[in-house]
């Protein structure tokens, strides 16, 4: 039987006209349960025009920011800080000026520069940690890249000086591509809303100069690969080809990679291997993983995702269910061809963005129940609750090509 998902009638969240940084989206929330078990912990994106950094002929700026949010009804209602942003971009323009202080005390590259966008939580060995995918400066309002006709402006604001090396630095800053960076999260000094203490620079995981790279978080603790414990990281380059097997598939799709340290896992250290690409018709344009895996049991792990077809058809949910092959890297073994999750009520459907989207970015499980946090018709957010082992039983229905197993 199809697992029932139970929906938010209404957005948990929405744009604040009177708040400069949230007056246009908010949206793609993570999620992450208080250790005492009483209340959710939420960071959400949020854009707004930035016309104090507006150059002349050009759009205004969209910076985005992380924003902070609580709920103390298991996800029914949320009461969101709308006073300032948890976490901010820099907004440097100078390229001596684009640094920041990592989680050693040392000066390094800050990718975070222009955007924060679509944060995860997740643990690492116990540790709490944030993903978001960042951009090195912000782009004007790049949902019109969507209109017919298409107006880009993802490079609006990128500086002269970009240009004047070939370096892999300078090439992200040229392409504006995301880069996925990690972040050390400490809980108690957000909730208490000391935000500038909360976060931590850790380290890039992803190189712009490589692909634009998004939907990247990781398991939550070592396996062993090779012969090696290593950190596992889920990720979706924009660009395959410039990854193993890249060659092979036709869309966007889903990658694993294994490190034996954080910071080696935007090296060519690291070990990459395809995990998923597009084979079903919501999935025509491209896949990618959700929020970090939630495990079954040893072994097992379900992995949310997404699938988009089109900017008519939208983006849409599903879910896989992976095992960890002994000395290598987990595989697929169950892939729901259904897609289960999708834009529905009216709230849902798109008003000023031409793309349908119901896009999953956080997923706990609290008693019986997953609890997961939305991003509606990119500008909203939503909560959606589903019984968990009817959802595994019913996902372990399909086979790893997403076929129904004859034993159904």
């Amino acid at each position: 039987m199809i697992p029932q998902f139970r929906y938010t009638p209404g957005p948990a969240l929405v744009p604040q006209p009177n708040s400069d940084w949230a007056s246009k989206m908010v949206l793609n929330p993570a999620i992450v349960q208080d250790p005492d078990g009483s209340r959710l912990h939420m960071l959400f994106r949020a854009t707004g025009p930035w016309p104090k950094e507006r150059k002349e002929g050009l759009y205004d700026p969209y910076p985005i920011f992380l924003g902070y949010a609580y709920s103390d009804d298991l996800g029914e209602t949320w009461t969101a800080d709308f006073s300032r942003p948890a976490l901010i971009p820099a907004l440097k323009q100078a390229e001596d000026e684009i640094y920041i202080t990592d989680i050693h005390g040392e000066q390094v590259r800050n990718y975070a520069n222009g955007c924060i966008e679509d944060p995860r939580i997740f643990t690492i060995e116990d540790e709490l940690y944030v993903s978001a995918a960042c951009r090195m400066f912000p782009p004007g309002p790049y949902w019109m890249a969507d209109q017919d006709p298409p107006i880009e402006t993802r490079y609006d604001y990128i500086p002269s000086w970009v240009h004047e090396q070939e370096t892999p630095f300078h090439e992200t800053a040229r392409t504006n591509n995301t880069v996925t960076v990690l972040f050390k999260l400490n809980l108690d000094k957000l909730k208490a809303g000391q935000y500038e203490e909360a976060f931590t620079y850790v380290c890039p995981l992803t190189d712009g100069s490589r692909s634009d790279n998004r939907d990247v978080f990781l398991f939550p603790h070592r396996m062993l690969i090779d012969g090696k414990q290593q950190y596992v990281m889920l990720h979706r380059p924009m660009t395959p080809g410039a990854f193993p097997a890249g060659d092979t598939v036709a869309t966007p799709s889903i990658y694993i990679a294994a490190a034996e340290r954080l910071e080696e896992l935007v090296s060519e250290k690291a070990v990459h291997r395809l995990l998923a690409t597009s084979v079903l018709d919501w999935e025509a344009n491209r896949i990618g993983a959700s929020w970090p895996p939630i495990a079954i049991n040893k072994d097992e792990w379900l992995i949310s995702y997404h699938g988009k077809k089109d900017t008519v058809f939208g983006y849409t949910q599903s879910f896989m269910i992976a095992r960890h092959v002994s000395g290598s890297f987990p595989e697929i073994i169950h892939r729901c061809s259904d897609r289960l999750m999708y834009a529905q009520q009216e709230w849902e459907l798109p008003t000023d963005y031409p793309t349908p989207c119901l896009f999953t970015t956080g997923g706990i499980v609290v008693g019986d129940e997953l609890i997961m946090a939305y991003g509606a018709a990119d500008q909203k957010v939503g909560i959606s609750w589903v019984n968990l082992d009817s959802l595994i039983g019913y996902v372990k229905g399909f086979d790893a090509k997403g076929e129904r197993c004859s034993h159904v």
